[in-house]
């Protein structure tokens, strides 16, 4: 699609949209809408504000971005949307904007592929180079870390987080943490492994995934308590660094581990 407004496309005046913007035709861009350059929005798109998109943005037909929270504490609140560069959203994904129950925004991050009808609610953060297939549905407060990949019609509770490199198969309903890594399924999800394949493919060597392999059977196969798989892992890590990114995560989970 060349650059430029479609005639039959409304624009908001107070919108801002940066020169090398495409925007289809019957698509709504309401004010306090920030969009950056090469970003494409397709037709019937609607972009709710306060919302800023970065630049090199791909939006599908029948996408809703910015829109008020589905909270019942919501009061209209000026909360907002962050999204970063290089995003393809998909159609009839929708994302909403934060609630000042918690920090007031939901941000996405860099270069995700967000599939069709991918729900993403309020206050929900997803960080970079991640995948979230057809149908995953993030409830509120939910974190999704970089590199991480959501099977279709994965369902992931409020407060939950989903570390680096993490999968989850298709259907799962994720209602704990789950930790950097590991390959969750089920309903409820339970751990069945790491995700060697793909960390193959983002330049992991051998010795990089034996060591991560070792780190699961500490955490899952041990029948250790947390506190001394987690000592444990600290003393690994000292010759493996990877595992550091597993101790960080271990230390802010909340709502425990998917275990």
């Amino acid at each position: 699609m060349a650059a430029g407004i479609h005639p039959n496309a409304l624009v908001d005046p107070g919108a801002r949209i940066e020169a090398g913007v495409s925007i289809g035709p019957f698509s709504v861009i309401g004010a306090q809408v920030e969009i950056g350059t090469g970003s494409v929005i397709g037709p019937h798109v609607v972009i709710d504000g306060p919302t800023r998109i970065g630049r090199d943005n791909r939006i599908f037909q029948f996408a809703s971005v910015g829109a008020a929270p589905q909270d019942k504490k919501y009061a209209g609140e000026p909360t907002t949307l962050e999204i970063g560069n290089g995003n393809t959203i998909r159609e009839f994904v929708s994302i909403h904007r934060g609630t000042v129950q918690d920090g007031g925004t939901t941000r996405i991050g860099d270069d995700n592929l967000i599939m069709a009808y991918v729900h993403i609610a309020h206050d929900c953060t997803v960080g970079n180079h991640t995948v979230l297939a057809n149908a995953a549905s993030l409830a509120g407060h939910v974190r999704v870390d970089d590199y991480a990949i959501l099977g279709g019609f994965s369902l992931i509770h409020q407060f939950c987080q989903v570390g680096a490199h993490a999968f989850t198969s298709m259907g799962s309903i994720i209602n704990r943490d789950v930790p950097p890594y590991v390959t969750v399924a089920g309903n409820f999800a339970e751990p069945r492994g790491i995700n060697s394949e793909g960390l193959k493919r983002r330049g992991f060597d051998a010795a990089r995934i034996t060591a991560i392999k070792r780190a699961y059977k500490t955490l899952y196969k041990s029948s250790l308590p947390l506190a001394e798989a987690r000592a444990r892992l600290a003393l690994a890590a000292d010759d493996a660094p990877d595992l550091r990114l597993l101790l960080d995560f271990i230390d802010r989970s909340e709502r425990s581990l998917l275990r």
